[in-house]
């Protein structure tokens, strides 16, 4: 939990003890339901919690502002991100239904209530939301291309509405294949842990 606090010190109690909260719960429901590598469960807090919030370092959005978590998993980064966001939308989807199940009971035992959960792929969503978010789940050209029906089209955050995307490593090639304005940003910018050193944030205006 530290590692948490450490860039993002201005948690409310609640918020805390959520966090805090997860820090236990996903290890149990992994014992259960493989959601996270049993290898990298160790590693929670850094290579999951925080990475998926590090999108909260790129941008702060206004109240009200709904969110397509697209390829949840277990629940990253909807879950991290509805704890710090209380007064916006999350709807996870997830092919895997067991996936979606330790997502549910994970987000109802600690109490969110801004979190909408869909078992089904992405052809399968037909709602519209400000921004799509997703970790690594696909080439981002492909992935552009599957969630440019779920984008609202009107604007109403200081970032026009679109995809945020966290992937790692080299993406000139993915880039290169998608025709709508993108920022790259590093993640290495943000946190000092070296997990980050290769890790991108992407967003893509749609």
């Amino acid at each position: 939990m530290e590692e948490i606090l450490k860039y993002f010190p201005y948690l409310t109690e609640n918020q805390v003890g959520q966090f805090t909260k997860i820090g236990k719960l996903y290890p149990e429901w992994n014992n259960k339901i493989n959601v996270i590598s049993r290898k990298d469960i160790e590693n929670l807090y850094v290579h999951h919690i925080l990475h998926s919030i590090s999108i909260a370092k790129f941008i702060t959005p206004i109240d009200g502002t709904s969110f397509l978590d697209l390829g949840t998993g277990g629940g990253f980064p909807g879950i991290p991100l509805a704890i710090l966001w209380p007064n916006c939308k999350f709807h996870l989807i997830d092919r895997i239904g067991k996936k979606i199940k330790v997502a549910s009971e994970i987000a109802n035992e600690i109490g969110l209530k801004n979190v909408t959960f869909q078992h089904g792929d992405s052809g399968e969503c037909h709602q519209k939301f400000d921004y799509v978010v997703s970790r690594a789940v696909m080439p981002l050209d492909k992935l552009v291309a599957l969630i440019r029906k779920n984008i609202l089209p009107k604007d109403k955050n200081a970032f026009p509405n679109g995809l945020l995307c966290l992937k790692g490593g080299d993406l000139s090639d993915e880039m290169d294949g998608v025709k709508y304005p993108i920022i790259e940003v590093p993640l290495s910018d943000y946190f000092s842990d070296p997990f980050f050193e290769t890790k991108k944030l992407i967003y893509v205006e749609l």
